[in-house]
């Protein structure tokens, strides 16, 4: 049955305030439009899967320490006596180094992939929450308030998505980087948190304004509604009109924006690591060991592999599980 459908069975009628039947005993089985949508997604088997393919690479992230502890490698240690003198690895995958050593440092693999699954997931994470926080707050404000507020925020939205995100992202390094005393005064491991930090906000910062402008239409065209109007009349906050009257009703693409941004954010980590202006040594990224892992392809394919092939399977699993949310709040879509 879809939202709002009334329900032909016998002894079932229509409920006027819900979108769900009251049985004729007159007990009311209403439910919310969140409620519904979770419904919907626990019989998604697509959804599900997809969930627990995410909650295994959450899972790695956090117990990555753990796993490597059982396997008895760590990200650090040069096992030079196991890559001959070309930098050729002389073993494959045995029981002390589950996926082999790297080339010319003879380090673990198995440690450096799981816990290179660390910054994609910690760098998605924060970013999406912050550019969906300062897109959901700057939306609201410029479709409730209006007038010059609405201006200044439009006009600050239409200036961020016009900037190239590639060369902003590229540039802001070293400026970061100078203005901490220069990439040569730093340590490694100062440069790679700086880094971090600076991916941070990159992606937060290019986030946000596709947000900001869908939740100003949805708010322009809430404002007008009733229960605002009436909210207005007996002299309501505007905090509390924003957060508790308009916010509940915006759950919806709040979600599907974070859903889908996720897989965005870790491809982008992966492909600034890849190309040399995202994370760097010492931390470990399934982006930076591919782009270590192209000049190895021949010797050993699976180096390469191994990255890809996480990368993949993460970002389409959460591809898939933000199609499945977007459908389940959109009451005009089955599966």
């Amino acid at each position: 049955m879809s939202i709002g459908a009334p329900d032909s069975s016998v002894g079932i009628e229509e409920h006027p305030a819900s979108a769900e039947p009251v049985r004729a005993s007159g007990v009311a089985h209403g439910k919310s439009p969140t409620r519904i949508a979770i419904d919907r997604l626990r019989k998604d088997k697509v959804a599900i899967v997809c969930a627990c393919i995410v909650l295994f690479f959450v899972l790695v992230a956090v117990f990555a320490p753990l796993l490597a502890k059982l396997e008895g490698g760590d990200i650090s240690t040069f096992n030079v006596k196991l890559v001959d003198e070309f930098g050729f690895p002389t073993i494959g995958f045995t029981s002390d180094h589950w996926f082999g050593v790297e080339p010319r440092t003879g380090r673990d693999l198995f440690a450096r992939w799981v816990y290179g699954a660390r910054p994609s997931l910690i760098v998605a994470s924060v970013a999406t929450l912050f550019g969906t926080t300062v897109g959901v707050v700057m939306g609201l404000l410029a479709g409730f308030l209006g007038g010059w507020v609405d201006r200044v925020i439009s006009w600050v939205i239409d200036f961020v998505l016009s900037l190239p995100y590639l060369l902003f992202a590229i540039a802001m390094v070293p400026i970061v980087e100078s203005w901490r005393g220069g990439a040569f005064t730093l340590s490694p491991e100062e440069q790679a948190s700086t880094r971090f930090y600076v991916l941070i906000f990159v992606l937060s910062f290019f986030g946000w304004a596709g947000l900001a402008r869908v939740i100003r239409g949805e708010v322009l065209s809430l404002r007008e509604r009733e229960f605002v109007l009436a909210a207005k009349a007996i002299g309501v906050s505007t905090q509390r009109i924003l957060f508790k009257e308009l916010l509940p009703n915006l759950v919806a693409p709040i979600v599907i924006s974070a859903s889908l941004a996720l897989p965005a954010y870790v491809t982008a980590e992966a492909g600034l690591s890849f190309l040399g202006v995202g994370l760097i040594e010492p931390v470990p990224s399934w982006g930076q060991t591919i782009a270590t892992a192209t000049n190895w392809f021949k010797a050993d394919p699976m180096y390469l592999w191994l990255p890809v092939i996480a990368i993949t399977i993460l970002v389409l699993a959460l591809a898939l599980l933000g199609d499945a949310i977007r459908d389940a709040f959109d009451p005009k879509t089955r599966r």
